[in-house]
This record gives C-alpha cells, structure tokens and sequence, in this order.
C-alpha cells in the first residue's frame, strides 16, 4: 500500500548497502514546497553527543544542453 507524502515531509530508512564508513547512514526522500529531494544522513559525534546531520539533493535535475557547435569558436570577436 503506497502512501502519498505531504508537502514539507521526508522519510529515512537505514542503509544497508554502505561499503565505506564515509556512505551516508540513513536515505529516503522528501517534498518541500513541492519540490522532490533525495535525503541523506550521516550519525556523527560532536561535543555534546551524536546527532544526525542531513543532505538534501533535487530529484530532477535539469541537465544542461549541449551548446551548439557554431557558438563555440576559437576566434576572438575584435
């Protein structure tokens, strides 16, 4: 049964497929303002106890058109 997520939310769920110790602990995704991101986390120690520091990354990243060859010139314009 698939669940439908609400704006401004995210869900993690442990990694089970780390092969270093730098591979992100938890993944899942998130939706805020309507917008898709993959979700990252890391457990860290720091002075005053573990906490969990998060990564937001878009889903859809638009990928850049290649620039056409007849803009690309070697020729300076003056």
């Amino acid at each position: 049964m698939a669940t439908e997520q609400r704006d401004n939310s995210g869900i993690l769920f442990r990694n089970n497929d780390k092969t270093k110790d730098s591979d992100r602990d938890y993944k899942g995704d998130a939706t805020i303002g309507g917008i898709k991101y993959w979700l990252s986390g890391w457990i860290k120690q720091g002075k005053r106890g573990k906490f969990l520091s998060l990564s937001f990354t878009l889903k859809d990243v638009p990928k850049a058109a290649p620039m056409p060859a007849e803009e690309m010139s070697d020729e300076i314009p003056f």
